[in-house]
């Protein structure tokens, strides 16, 4: 699976949410964290990395992406913190819930698939439905958790339907461009079981009109990626 830049950013994003933001009503810091659908390990390393005191379980249908995750994990200096499991997260018997769930889901319903399986997995939500992840997220969230997501932006009516049936709500949005010269193509969603009566939406543009890394791109990615 390979590591796509608004992977990356929504990676940095949710790492600095977490850092910055106090959890609960005894404004303590984030401890449990469920990356579901976690690939090959890209996320939960890096809310390791920048959160020392959180507890992370990686979750991944696929064996050969959770033996990657494994391995990767392993090499790196926060495999203290991260715990993966390959199993389906719509089975799995979870035996606690998490102050904090992160997704990169699977992108597409009902359109057509590649020819590859891995990709199918990957990419479409025939395993992991909207459905199911808005589910699976109200049963495992902590009365004050939070969630982060990553979505295509052309779902957005969709996924804001989903989520309002499912009981969910948007805390905050930050719409992705891949350059200030295009329309938006990501979105990027915090939300939790309480309702929010200030939701409050943003933008972030990948690179400049020049086709460079913008400032705002920079400041978050800055201590992963090594050429910033």
């Amino acid at each position: 699976m390979k590591v796509t830049t608004d992977g990356c950013l929504f990676g940095a994003w949710v790492s600095e949410k977490i850092k910055n933001q106090p959890f609960g009503k005894l404004r303590t810091k984030v401890k449990s964290v469920l990356d579901m659908g976690s690939g090959t390990g890209l996320l939960s390393l890096m809310l390791a990395q920048k959160n020392p005191n959180t507890i992370i379980d990686a979750i991944e249908i696929d064996k050969e992406a959770y033996e990657q995750a494994k391995e990767n994990i392993a090499a790196s200096p926060w495999k203290d913190q991260i715990d993966t499991i390959n199993a389906d997260a719509k089975t799995f018997s979870f035996t606690k819930k998490y102050d904090v769930i992160i997704s990169n889901p699977p992108f597409y319903e009902n359109e057509l698939k590649s020819g590859s399986e891995k990709k199918n997995v990957a990419h479409h939500s025939s395993d992991l439905s909207l459905n199911d992840l808005f589910t699976i997220t109200k049963n495992l969230l902590t009365e004050k958790g939070k969630f982060y997501f990553l979505f295509p932006y052309k779902r957005k009516e969709e996924i804001e339907k989903s989520l309002a049936t499912h009981s969910l709500f948007i805390k905050g949005m930050t719409l992705v461009k891949q350059s200030t010269e295009h329309d938006y193509f990501r979105l990027m969603i915090e939300g939790g079981l309480e309702k929010s009566d200030d939701a409050i939406t943003k933008e972030i543009s990948i690179r400049d009109s020049q086709q460079q890394y913008t400032k705002e791109f920079t400041e978050l990615l800055k201590d992963y990626y090594l050429n910033l």
